[in-house]
């Protein structure tokens, strides 16, 4: 498994082509949802990146304090289909985590969860902030972290 954490400049473009077809195949497709997922905030992210055998396995983005929301928060967090009874989503949320108080020097983070996944985000240390909300067709929850 190797672990990149690059800015978007820093992306070259397979790597750029791999993590939007990632996105694609699970946001679009997987989920049925019609949404603009080019929204150019990747301009602004840190992409933490797994890679196996070349391919991109999992994927987030994290922004710095105001850029997203006004704590640094993480997003797009997502794990191909074939690969997610490897613990990836697990490794990626604990490395990206790390890569927000690394590169930020923050330990407040903010996310915009599917409802679905609130126990996993719970188990990260993340508690709900809101209530549930509608994003592009997908029941949300606005969770938030104090404790990495």
């Amino acid at each position: 498994m190797d672990i990149e954490i690059k800015t978007f400049k820093e992306l070259d473009s397979i790597t750029l082509y791999n993590i939007l077809e990632l996105r694609n195949s699970v946001f679009i497709v997987e989920q049925n949802c019609v949404y603009q997922d080019i929204d150019n905030k990747d301009r602004e992210a840190l992409h933490v990146i797994f890679k196996k055998k070349g391919k991109v396995v999992a994927y987030t983005r994290c922004f710095a304090p105001g850029l997203y929301f006004k704590e640094a928060s993480i997003g797009r967090v997502v794990v191909l289909k074939n690969q997610r009874n490897n613990n990836y989503g697990h490794q990626i949320m604990k490395v990206s985590l790390q890569a927000i108080l690394s590169n930020y020097n923050t330990k407040e983070v903010t996310l915009s969860a599917q409802t679905y996944l609130k126990e996993f985000y719970e188990s990260h240390g993340f508690y709900k902030t809101g209530k549930e909300y509608l994003e592009d067709g997908i029941p949300h929850i606005l969770m938030r972290n104090t404790a990495i």
